[in-house]
């Protein structure tokens, strides 16, 4: 595949769906709950899952696709061509603030990383990329973020791990320069992308994460599960994203 070629079909798409969004937020939401009550979804996570959907489909009609919303779209295997989808990432964001969420589109060809995009939608701002293709933000080449030592490193943290001192989060937080929570995935690998944190750790699942790993691919991001092993690319999880120094402490500490 022509990773240029994807890139700019990809962001092709995300142009239009912003806009979709922006008129869609002119008009009221409906928003109901999943599987809790602040695991929400509304009538514009689903329609830009089925637009992005659409156009995944009339693109390149043999591919698989992993989708947050219902289960038309799943993958049951990571084979061939798969596009993980997050129609909204930070839905309780966009709800509550109509700011800080994101369009997320991971591509894998046979369970590996060929390209990510976030879309920050009120900032219309796209950072994508992978293995092949340098980390860009709308286009210009990106300066590879600093590997910084973890007291230097500001970090993200998801925010009722660190609350709860699961898996020594709080600790670790206290340890770093200083935690963020920003209540979106996407966010935060644009953070760590633009060299604003060092590093995230949430419970995410496949569509959470797709986007942001094959971005990292270009600037040596290091992700795995919290115990350091790889990610399974169909099962939710502990995901603990960094730069090198501080991936290694993060695992260091939460596993001591």
């Amino acid at each position: 595949m022509e990773i240029k070629a994807l890139d700019e079909t990809v962001k092709g798409w995300l142009q239009v769906s912003r806009q979709q969004i922006l008129a869609a937020m002119q008009q009221p939401l409906t928003v109901a709950t999943k599987s809790n009550r602040n695991d929400l979804v509304t009538n514009v996570d689903k329609a830009n899952q089925a637009f992005l959907i659409k156009q995944i489909h009339a693109a390149f009609p043999d591919a698989s696709i992993e989708g947050e919303e219902g289960q038309a779209a799943k993958a049951d295997r990571l084979v061939g061509l798969v596009f993980f989808v997050d129609p909204i990432d930070g839905t309780m964001n966009f709800v509550k603030q109509q700011a800080n969420f994101a369009v997320m589109i991971g591509v894998y060809q046979d369970g590996q990383p060929l390209y990510g995009a976030i879309m920050d939608v009120m900032r219309n701002e796209v950072i994508s990329g992978g293995p092949d293709l340098k980390p860009n933000l709308n286009g210009e080449p990106l300066t590879p973020p600093l590997d910084r030592p973890f007291a230097a490193s500001l970090v993200g943290i998801s925010g009722p791990m660190a609350i709860k001192n699961r898996l020594h989060l709080g600790e670790l937080g206290l340890a770093s320069s200083g935690v963020r929570m920003s209540g979106s995935a996407g966010m935060e690998f644009k953070s760590i992308a633009l060299g604003r944190l060092g590093g995230y750790v949430s419970w995410l699942q496949p569509w959470d994460v797709a986007a942001g790993l094959a971005i990292g691919q270009g600037f040596g991001l290091v992700v795995t599960r919290g115990d350091g092993q790889p990610l399974d690319l169909l099962e939710a999880g502990v995901v603990v994203a960094g730069m090198p120094q501080v991936h290694a402490a993060f695992i260091a500490g939460m596993n001591a």
